[in-house]
């Protein structure tokens, strides 16, 4: 009797330890720029404790596969194929996690050119694709089986002629707000960011021009990518062109900048990416051109403003970066060093420390997790 409760403890220690083990990881998916012949998603464990990396699979098939997007659940992957209209498209693949396989469910056109970025909202009942070079974005509807129906084009006008990168329009970000109430649209050509309510009926989601219908920003900024800190008040903003991150009160769909902050003190007008730790202490901006790195601000926790707490260099043109849930490390994907470096977090003052554990890839470009 007693050997049977001892191997019976055993048993339950095995199982916890694997259990545990489980806990630990996620999987890191990795979108690149590739032709259709060469693995362009590639999908790996990331242990989340120890900062390494397994590879799992990867998948080709695809053209420059240069922004994902993972249902909440996990079970369905999106991906842009950013490429020039009429091959410009979005793929939708169903993910098994237990093999690690994913498979091409349905694509739909974009019917605009270079999609840069997806978004899925929070239930997938739709998806929302940035058209950099189409100057709008494609909305689409997404059916109960995860599948894509055909999208809805809203293309905007305006721009500086004669500006080198601001004569026409060019959309870079597609992101909801904190209550799910509200979609919104960087456009980098013409300093403004978009605004529409999000209406759920019966029949998925459909969206209403905002009121107001935009939001101005200085001239030059060149809107890219947007955060909001976990708290759902205050939303940040990087800007391409002027290198500077924003801070801006969130109230019931309105946006308002507080605080313009540089990010790329060079001036070269090459600023990507931007992440806040899950404890919302810490802000970071990627920067590319010159200096490639990541800037590292903190953030007062009484108004959200931020102040300037160091710079990491990086690899070579660092696009997306990639926080991890626990708040230990950052990934960033160096797309013309063909890596993905792993920082680890000083909890303390948020400044980054190289691990040296590099996940060796092909010009990555973006970085999403799930859990496994």
């Amino acid at each position: 009797m007693k050997w049977k409760l001892f191997l019976t403890g055993l048993l339950g220690m095995a199982v916890c330890s694997c259990m545990d083990k489980g806990g630990d990881e996620l999987y890191l998916f990795v979108g690149s720029y590739a032709d259709a012949s060469e693995p362009g998603i590639n999908l790996y464990r990331f242990d989340v404790e120890k900062g390494t990396a397994v590879p799992v699979k990867s998948l080709s098939g695809i053209q420059d596969p240069s922004y994902l997007a993972v249902s909440q659940d996990g079970k369905f992957v999106y991906s842009v194929s950013e490429t020039a209209v009429p091959d410009a498209k979005v793929c939708a693949y169903s993910f098994d996690k237990s093999t690690g396989t994913l498979s091409l469910m349905n694509e739909q056109k974009t019917d605009g050119s270079a999609p840069c970025y997806i978004w899925v909202d929070s239930k997938c009942r739709m998806a929302a694709t940035a058209n950099y070079n189409g100057g709008s974005i494609s909305v689409f509807p997404i059916s109960a089986d995860g599948t894509l129906q055909p999208a809805k084009v809203y293309a905007y006008e305006g721009g500086t002629p004669g500006s080198e990168r601001q004569a026409v329009p060019h959309l870079h970000c597609v992101y909801t707000s904190p209550d799910g109430n509200y979609l919104y649209a960087n456009d980098l050509g013409t300093d403004r960011i978009y605004k529409y309510e999000i209406i759920a009926s019966g029949e998925g989601l459909s969206l209403r021009e905002g009121t107001p219908a935009s939001f101005g920003l200085p001239a030059g900024e060149g809107p890219r990518h947007t955060v909001f800190h976990p708290n759902g008040k205050w939303a940040y903003l990087i800007s391409e062109l002027s290198g500077r991150v924003a801070v801006m009160n969130y109230d019931k769909g309105n946006l308002t900048p507080v605080q313009f902050i540089e990010a790329d003190t060079l001036h070269v007008s090459g600023s990507g990416d931007i992440h806040i730790t899950p404890d919302g202490r810490f802000l970071y901006a990627s920067n590319r051109l010159k200096g490639d790195g990541i800037a590292i601000f903190s953030i007062d926790q009484a108004d959200g403003q931020l102040t300037k707490a160091g710079y990491q260099l990086t690899g070579i043109h660092p696009r997306n970066f990639i926080i991890t849930p626990n708040g230990k490390f950052l990934l960033c994907a160096c797309r013309d060093s063909n890596v993905v470096q792993v920082y680890e977090i000083d909890k303390q003052s948020g400044l980054l420390k190289d691990t040296g554990k590099n996940i060796r890839v092909s010009k990555p470009v973006c970085l999403k997790f799930t859990n496994i």
